[in-house]
Order: C-alpha cells, then sequence, then structure tokens
C-alpha cells in the first residue's frame, strides 16, 4: 500500500483525480506522522486536528464531483508561525506576544494557499521573531534535526524543514531573511526557495524590511513550482509586491538546463572555508549540471563579505519589532536577540544609509555579473547541521549565526531568487545542500535547474520519510 507521506503534491492531486486515495487519507496520513515526530524534532507549536480533517472531507466530496476549487485542494500544508492564519494566533516564537484574538485575517500567501484548496495541518515552529538561522526560541523550545535529533534543524524555518522531511504535510511556507528557507532546507535534506523579493507578496509588513522573502519548503522542485504559482500572485495589502508572474512556474520546469551558462563559485573568492565533505558533494552536483548540457565555469561574483551591513539592517529591524515593548518584557527575550537588539537600536541613520548604499552596490555588481551568467552556483552552506539548542557550532569562532551563512544572507541583500537542492550527506549521514542563484525575476531559471536535477535522479529522498524517522521516546 502507499506511504502518503512519502508523496509530492503533484503525486497528490494525481491520485485524488484518479480516485486512488483521497484528502481525506492523505490528511489523516499527515497529521499521525506529524504526531508521531513531535516528541522527537519539535516541529509545530500547534496542530489543527478536526479542522484540517473537515476542510479535507470538504475537498474529498469537491474531487468526487470532478470540480476541485483550485490547484492544491485537498493537499496538506503547514505554516511558519511568523505568517498569519485565520482562526489561529501566531506567536512568532515569543512569550510577548498575546494569544488573545481576533486572528481573523489570513498572510497573502496564506489566503492564496487556501483559496486553492490546501489542507492547513498545523503552524510550525521559529525562533523567536525569526531572527536567527537555528530554531529554537524561550516559547516553544528546540527544533531538532530529522537526520539526528542531536542536532540542529536550522532556521529560522526549522519546523516547517523538519515537518516537510518527514512526511507532515509535502508543502510548507516559509520566510527568509537571511537564509531562513535555505538554511533549514539544507541541513534537513529538503527543497527550499527564496523568491525574487515581491514575488511573493507579504503582510504585515516585516520589520526586517525588503530582507524579507516568503517562500515555499517541499519535497521537490516541481512541488515548490506548483506552489509559487499559487501564492506568487499580487495582494493589495503589500505595496511592494510584483505584478503577475509572467508565466507559469511548474510550465517552466521542462526547459532544462542545456545552453545555461553557470558559474561555480566553491569558496566565493576564498572568502569561505568549506568543509571536504560538503565541497566534494557540491562539486558532484555541479558536474551533474554540465552533464546535463550547462556550459559550466569556475567564476566567482565580484564582492566582499557584506556582513556588516547586512548586520546593520538586520539588527535594526530586531530592535524595530520589539520597540513596542515594555522594559520588562523585553526581558522575557531571547538573550541573542536581546544582545542584537541593542546593537541595533544604536546605529544612527546615516550609519543605515551607509549600509542601504553597500546593498545597492552589491545588487549593481550582481546585475553585472548576471549579463555573464545565467546561474550561480556555491555551497548552500559551508557546514552539516551541529549541536542543536546554540546559535553557532561550539569552537568555530563565530559571534552570531551569519558567521557560519556567508553563501546564504548577501542574496536578500541583492533580492534575487535562490534555492537550495540536497546533493549528498556528510559522513555522518548530515544533508549537503546545493545553491542556485539567478538574475532578479528569473525564478523560472533556478526552478528549471533544479527540476533538472531532480529529474536526473541526482537528489536523494528526504530522509525519515518511509524510513521510519527518528524514534520518539517510548514509542
Amino acid at each position: 500500500m502507499t506511504d502518503l507521506t512519502e508523496l509530492t503534491a503533484v503525486q497528490l492531486l494525481d491520485g485524488y483525480r484518479r480516485g486512488e486515495f483521497s484528502p481525506v487519507e492523505a490528511t489523516r496520513a499527515a497529521l499521525e506522522r506529524a504526531e508521531r515526530i513531535q516528541p522527537a524534532v519539535n516541529a509545530f507549536v500547534r496542530l489543527t486536528g478536526e479542522e484540517a480533517l473537515d476542510a479535507a472531507r470538504r475537498a474529498e466530496e469537491r474531487w468526487l464531483r470532478g470540480q476541485p476549487c483550485g490547484r492544491l485542494d485537498g493537499v496538506p500544508v503547514t505554516v511558519k508561525d511568523i505568517l498569519l492564519m485565520r482562526g489561529h494566533p501566531t506567536l512568532r516564537g515569543s512569550r510577548a506576544v498575546s494569544p488573545d484574538g481576533p486572528w481573523h485575517e489570513d498572510a497573502p500567501s496564506v489566503a492564496r494557499l487556501r483559496e486553492h484548496g490546501a489542507v492547513f495541518v498545523g503552524k510550525t515552529t521559529t525562533p523567536e521573531y525569526g531572527w536567527k538561522g537555528v530554531t529554537d526560541s524561550p516559547l516553544s523550545g528546540v527544533t531538532r534535526n530529522p537526520h539526528d535529533p542531536a542536532r540542529t534543524a536550522g532556521g529560522s524555518s526549522g519546523g516547517a524543514a523538519a515537518a516537510v522531511a518527514l512526511g507532515a504535510g509535502p508543502l510548507a511556507l516559509g520566510t527568509d531573511g537571511g537564509g531562513s528557507v535555505r538554511i533549514p532546507a539544507s541541513f534537513c535534506g529538503v527543497f527550499g526557495l527564496k523568491p525574487t523579493y515581491g514575488r511573493v507578496p507579504l503582510y504585515p509588513a516585516s520589520a526586517f524590511g525588503t530582507l524579507a522573502h516568503v517562500g515555499p519548503m517541499t519535497r521537490d522542485a516541481a512541488d515548490a513550482a506548483l506552489m509559487l504559482d499559487v501564492v506568487g500572485t499580487p495582494d493589495a495589502r503589500d505595496w511592494s509586491a510584483l505584478g503577475p508572474a509572467p508565466g507559469s512556474y511548474s510550465e517552466a520546469l521542462a526547459g532544462g538546463v542545456r545552453g545555461l551558462r553557470v558559474a561555480y563559485s566553491p569558496t566565493l573568492g576564498g572568502q569561505v572555508a568549506v568543509r571536504p565533505a560538503v565541497a566534494t558533494a557540491v562539486r558532484r552536483g555541479v558536474e551533474r549540471l554540465a552533464e546535463l548540457g550547462a556550459y559550466v565555469t569556475e567564476a566567482d561574483p565580484d564582492f566582499a563579505d557584506p556582513v556588516e551591513a547586512f548586520h546593520t539592517l538586520w539588527f535594526s529591524g530586531a530592535a524595530r519589532v520589539v520597540q513596542h515593548l515594555r522594559a520588562d518584557r523585553r526581558e522575557s527575550l531571547d538573550p541573542g536577540l536581546r544582545e542584537v537588539v541593542g546593537a541595533g537600536s544604536r546605529y544612527s541613520a546615516l550609519e543605515y544609509l551607509a549600509a542601504v548604499d553597500v546593498r545597492m552596490e552589491l545588487g549593481r555588481r550582481m546585475g553585472r555579473f548576471h549579463e555573464a551568467y545565467d546561474l550561480l552556483v556555491t555551497p548552500t552552506l559551508p557546514i552539516t547541521a551541529f549541536e542543536a539548542g546554540v546559535e553557532v557550532p561550539k569552537g568555530s569562532g563565530h559571534r552570531r549565526w551569519t558567521g557560519w551563512t556567508p553563501f546564504t544572507y548577501p542574496f536578500n541583500l541583492t533580492q534575487q531568487p535562490a534555492a537550495t537542492v540536497p546533493v549528498g550527506s556528510d559522513g555522518d549521514g548530515l544533508p549537503i545542500g546545493l545553491q542556485l542563484v539567478a538574475a532578479r525575476h528569473r525564478d523560472d531559471v533556478v526552478l528549471r535547474a533544479a527540476h533538472a536535477l531532480y529529474a536526473a535522479g541526482t537528489v536523494p529522498a528526504p530522509a525519515g520519510v518511509g524510513r521510519g524517522g527518528p524514534t520518539p521516546a517510548g514509542s
């Protein structure tokens, strides 16, 4: 019998169409898997239970009539607890947010999923206000890696990545302000896409400004393309949102990589120390792109590490997030968040604008770079998952999470589309991700290249799905 938790959204929809199984069966399987994995990985802050099954029953009735209401009718999906979901508190990983309602509004991406019949099975964990690259918070505790619960799932969309990897729904909504979709997707061995800024509308506006993106986290690139077709449409509540997409991302997948000009930068010009296992797996992925017909050149983008500018913008955003809190409420915040809030509150307007200048110059350089290359390929991260419950690997010498994420945050500054594709694992069985980056508005190129790797059999299946996964105590 088919294990429905192993199937992608595309496969579920095909099964519904053929009458092989139903949305109720798929939703029940996702909920049961979520309940089973929760003690081991802590991916959820809330499961919707009967509410999800009621929605699945309505979807099943529509499929039986041959009248599905949208492109995702009856597909289980999870939502990061940064994004509003009608009828449920959005606590953002913080004790400082009151759970009292009314919670009567969906974020734009959630609203589009609802309109297309998606079934919401739960809200996933986040660090407090999504501020760092791992997922632990004073509110919900530590989220752990599906491959080894002693390790971090990454962040800040760690719960979303763990849920997808372990079969608790094939689709998840995450957010990415400096790598927060790509980091946990890489650590957990799933696909994650940070679309071009504005492609997926965001409301309420993020205090982190135009660094903050919303993106799909999925079993593969085809599911992400389908999800982006649904959520990547304008919403009047976001004045910075892009207009309608130029075409269907799902239909663009068939283009393949033949003839694409690919720049492979293994270390960003020697700026990043990459672990040998990571370097080897990513290089094999790049070689596969060449075998599929891409023109691959080892070439580095021309920029120095923009981390100080990123810190100015990011820490200022963190200070703005908690500006409304009384002093006594601030004492309940994650200690690391309190530190960056303190730093952010001390920046002057001139320092902030100087960081914006760095950002604009970086965008100019990457714009020119993509006149010569359709894609930039790097490792997603220079390391694999480390100990859960800490912001940086012990003994690394890093002070903040940005120290071990040098491949991700530059492309939030430039607003480019970037995705991570799992391409192997290290000696401990921990996933390794390859990052694909394209020019702004060329999300289709990123998805095409990722899909080509999946279609060629380059990408391993998410661990845990159909393989037992981590075993909760007492099970």
